[in-house]
């Protein structure tokens, strides 16, 4: 009874055409899903390229600040007493 079911199926254009497209539709689901996961992944690396920039800029800049700062103590005193920071 069940193969006559499935024979039966089996010989319809109907049945066949549905068939087609599953498979056709479970070919190009794991594609998707691939694309979709790459793209997330590219999204996360991108911020993390944005963050490690924005570190490095306020890096630069302290070490920018800390270059121009007086190099001993008399210096800075003089400056204080001249009205500089």
């Amino acid at each position: 009874m069940i193969g006559g079911l499935l024979a039966t199926l089996a010989g319809s254009a109907l049945a066949r055409a549905a068939l087609r497209y599953g498979v056709i539709t479970l070919a190009i689901l794991p594609f998707l899903l691939a694309l979709r996961r790459s793209g997330e992944r590219a999204g996360r690396l991108a911020e993390r390229l944005e963050t490690m920039e924005n570190t490095n800029e306020a890096q630069r800049r302290m070490l920018e600040a800390a270059a121009r700062r007086p190099r001993f103590r008399d210096d800075q005193a003089e400056g204080m007493r001249r009205g500089r920071f």
